[in-house]
């Protein structure tokens, strides 16, 4: 039976008739969380409706999370309906278009729903679309921003957005502190937009645009849970209206209060996953290092070759989940070579896996998501971070939580096969694997803490469901 959420009587009748738009932005990584956030809002009385574009909702396979929490599904334009991202010009392209028609399809969509039995009264928008608060603001609805990032990236790139910070960041740099943080950073621990420059300016323009119109946001919302960024939530709390809720993984992996809540719910990717879990549950306990990248990291051909070969060397078996659009930069040869030892698979359910007995270590990417995921199940994780916000996690995993080593570029920025085989053995044999082991654990019950009933990311989610109610539209 689920435990209750308590709120007065007046407020549950009321909340009934709260309708809460979701917008995501147009990729697997943001579409998860929020998704998973519409969830908690519909288990606790509110309508629910999700946005994301046109192109997406025709790619994405549905399957059990979304059907069983009956959130209704709306959209948008980015631009490109037919295609989506792949099909722009490039990425300023995509970026500009988007910027463009968005707020135009957003606008009648709010159009016709001020009609409709249930007119929006708040819309949670990701963070990387700030333009749609200023959509919301023209209806007189609430507004509330989503951060699917963690907090500390999201400081760095306030900074960034205010002028604060001497860019581009450079190894000449030294340490340089960053106010809210919790340890001094050298530039390979910051957000990649902000070290190279002329690499991605369309999306550097993106991710420190979140900050441009923040202040006038009624609501900021972070995925990640206070206990995990003290510092960082307190410091920012100062200047707005900022509430963690996070993290937001299926239930059945924290809390188990939405029942049958096993996976987010939908997916860009065919989901195969019957041999997968199969051969997993042939593994002794803690004898598997599960090695993903993602959906979106692309490793290089020389970095491929060099994880193949440090994946051979080690001791331990290994899962190994290589995207299709991949799989032409595995090694000849190695999938056979390797047959007795690892399974080289091109999609398989990652919470899961990560929930299972046999898998001691995590080789990843260090994506956000895929951070909490780890942490929130007690998966000790090995950092290969390659762009975006992920150097920036990877320093908190290692220095900051204590779950995980990082595995070191050389000069031409690639992780040595010899790197790759002595890390594994550290996680899953040595002294250091034990301790992060013991952290990892301690911050699975955390999580779990934050999220169940009276957590500190359950009364967030109580209080903002208050405020929702309190503005609700006639």
């Amino acid at each position: 039976m689920d435990k209750p959420f308590h709120v007065n009587r007046e407020i549950m009748e009321r909340t009934r008739k709260a309708h809460c738009l979701v917008l995501t932005y147009p990729t697997q990584g943001h579409i998860n969380p929020m998704l998973q956030f519409a969830k908690l809002l519909h288990h606790k009385g509110l309508k629910v409706t999700l946005v994301t574009t046109h192109f997406l909702l025709n790619t994405l396979q549905l399957h059990a999370g979304s059907s069983k929490c009956n959130i209704a599904l709306e959209t948008i334009s980015d631009g490109y309906d037919e295609g989506g991202y792949a099909t722009a010009e490039s990425a300023d392209a995509y970026l500009n278009r988007f910027w463009e028609i968005g707020p135009q399809t957003l606008t009648k969509l709010l159009e016709r729903m001020s009609s409709s039995e249930y007119p929006v009264d708040c819309i949670v928008y990701d963070a990387f679309l700030p333009w749609s608060l200023d959509v919301a603001k023209k209806f007189g609805i609430f507004g509330a921003v989503f951060f699917t990032q963690s907090c500390a990236v999201g400081n760095i790139y306030y900074h960034a957005q205010k002028g604060l910070l001497k860019l581009p960041v450079s190894g000449g740099d030294g340490e340089i502190l960053i106010p809210g943080l919790q340890l001094p950073l050298e530039a390979v621990d910051f957000p990649s937009f902000l070290c190279d420059l002329g690499s991605y300016p369309a999306v550097y323009d993106m991710v420190v645009g979140q900050f441009s119109n923040v202040d006038e946001a009624d609501w900021i919302l972070c995925n990640t849970f206070h206990e995990l960024e003290p510092e960082v939530v307190d410091w920012m709390s100062k200047l707005w209206p900022l509430k963690t809720i996070g993290p937001a993984i299926p239930s059945m992996y924290l809390d188990n209060r939405l029942k049958e809540d096993k996976d987010y719910g939908v997916s860009l990717f065919k989901q195969t996953n019957d041999a997968c879990m199969k051969w997993l549950n042939e593994q002794p306990k803690v004898s598997v290092v599960y090695v993903s990248f993602g959906s979106g990291a692309e490793l290089g051909a020389e970095q491929m070759e060099e994880l193949a070969w440090g994946l051979r060397s080690s001791k331990s078996n290994f899962l190994w989940v290589v995207r299709e659009s991949e799989a032409g930069k595995i090694p000849k040869g190695f999938v056979e070579e390797t047959s007795e030892k690892g399974f080289v698979v091109s999609w398989c359910p990652q919470l899961e896996v990560l929930a299972h007995e046999a898998v001691g270590c995590f080789i990843t990417h260090c994506g956000w998501n895929s951070t909490l995921e780890a942490l929130s199940l007690g998966v000790p994780m090995l950092a290969m971070p390659q762009w975006t916000d992920q150097g920036t996690n990877a320093k908190y995993i290692v220095d900051v939580w204590k779950i995980g080593l990082k595995a070191l570029a050389d000069e031409k920025g690639i992780v040595r096969k010899d790197v790759v085989e002595h890390c594994i053995i550290e996680i899953m044999e040595g002294e250091t694997g034990k301790e992060s082991r013991r952290n990892a654990m301690k911050w699975k019950q955390v999580a779990r803490k934050a999220t169940d009933e009276g957590g500190s990311s359950d009364k967030n989610i109580g209080e903002f469901i208050a405020k929702v109610v309190q503005h609700l539209q006639p």
